[in-house]
């Protein structure tokens, strides 16, 4: 496979790859499964203070 052809593949059939991948992940962000998911990870940064939580050192913090 030389140049030109590796060129024409990707300006092709490359593109239409990469588009329909982008479709697929903003498809897969916003299924309607997925919000409990995303409040989770929002809710996220203000967990490091519940009890009985391990922290980023993996000690246990009770409280």
């Amino acid at each position: 496979m030389n140049y030109e052809a590796l060129r024409h593949f990707a300006d092709s059939w490359g593109l239409l790859f990469m588009a329909l991948l982008w479709i697929g992940f903003a498809l897969w962000t916003f299924r309607p499964g997925a919000r409990r998911h995303h409040d989770d990870a929002a809710q996220m940064i203000f967990r490091e203070n519940e009890k009985g939580r391990t922290d980023i050192n993996g000690e246990q913090n009770n409280g």
